[in-house]
């Protein structure tokens, strides 16, 4: 058996076995629908809170419409992805569909400490699978006010701005279960 062979094989066995293990529905802090791979069925992704005592942070799930049946089949899972208190007010995340097909998946702090932010990560189905298409990331601090950053980038492209200034690092197809917040931290420059 060939190389690329085995490691789809690997990789599909992964999903599966994640697949297998059913969600809480108590589990599910938010879930979207839209058309993800443009293929005019409606699809699903979820954001799925960590299990219960777990240090890590929430999960993605994004299914596809099979089509045919008009079954949702799970495509990947992110795990430990996405940041959230899902205790606090003005901490908890979000996963919406954007009108384009794509998702986003937003976490804050709008609530504790004089550092306030958001981020949004913008997915798109790419290459058969989900990548970080965009960032954007925006602060301010409380007692300073003009202690402000607003950054967004096109991750495939390496383009955008940092508060109205251009950025440019390379371009990047980077599927979201590999992706980590650090590289858009750094290509805002704030790391």
């Amino acid at each position: 058996m060939s190389l690329a062979v085995m490691t789809v094989f690997s990789g599909l066995s992964a999903i599966s076995a994640q697949a297998a293990q059913a969600i809480d529905p108590d589990r599910v802090i938010s879930a979207t629908t839209g058309d993800w791979d443009k293929d005019g069925n409606t699809d699903l992704a979820m954001l799925v809170a960590a299990p219960a005592g777990s240090d890590e942070d929430h999960a993605v799930y994004v299914y596809l419409n099979d089509g045919d049946t008009g079954r949702l089949t799970l495509k990947t899972v992110a795990t430990n992805k996405v940041w959230g208190n899902l205790t606090m007010a003005g901490q908890v995340p979000s996963i919406t569909a954007l009108p384009n097909g794509s998702i986003l998946i937003t976490s804050r702090n709008d609530a504790v400490g004089r550092d306030r932010w958001e981020q949004k990560l913008t997915i798109a189905y790419r290459n058969f699978d989900f990548a970080v298409a965009g960032y954007t990331y925006t602060s301010y601090d409380t007692l300073i006010p003009d202690n402000t950053t607003h950054c967004d980038f096109n991750v495939l492209t390496g383009k955008g701005k940092r508060n109205d200034e251009p950025v440019a690092v390379t371009g990047e197809l980077i599927f979201l279960k590999d992706w980590n917040d650090d590289r858009g931290q750094a290509a805002c420059g704030n790391r």
